[in-house]
């Protein structure tokens, strides 16, 4: 299986953009494992998670649909019962300079991030795993 992808997505401000985005996934086959849209600057905005990031961007292209970047993520959880959680682990991740582009939740809870410093943001992400246990 290929690595989670994040997709940037291009969408039209207009009733049904988004249903044509998920429809050109259907007919390829393409599933999606977490994400969001919303509109942004007058344009629609999506990021969503493929695990076959080559298989989506192939079939939004295909249907006409402007894929804007694809990216490698940082897959984390996050213990859901401690408050706090996420104000700590992004505070660790500015201490070392690392920049979160996009966060969102995947379909099994975990939070998905894209960060400027994939090395950075791994180091964060491996220390705070072995420290939390997750």
């Amino acid at each position: 299986m290929a690595a989670l992808r994040d997709l940037a997505i291009a969408l039209d401000h207009r009733p049904g953009a988004l249903a044509e985005m998920g429809e050109a996934l259907a007919r390829a086959g393409v599933s999606i494992e977490g994400g969001g849209a919303w509109i942004a600057g007058g344009g629609g905005v999506a990021h969503f998670l493929f695990t076959d990031g080559p298989a989506a961007r192939a079939a939004l292209e295909a249907a006409g649909i402007r894929v804007v970047a694809e990216r490698e993520v940082l897959v984390q959880r996050l213990r859901q019962d401690v408050p706090g959680q996420l104000g700590q682990l992004t505070r660790r991740m500015a201490g070392a300079g690392v920049n979160i582009e996009v966060l969102y939740s995947d379909h099994d809870h975990q939070m998905i991030l894209v960060v400027d410093d994939m090395a950075k943001g791994r180091a964060v992400s491996e220390a705070w795993t072995r420290e939390t246990g997750l």
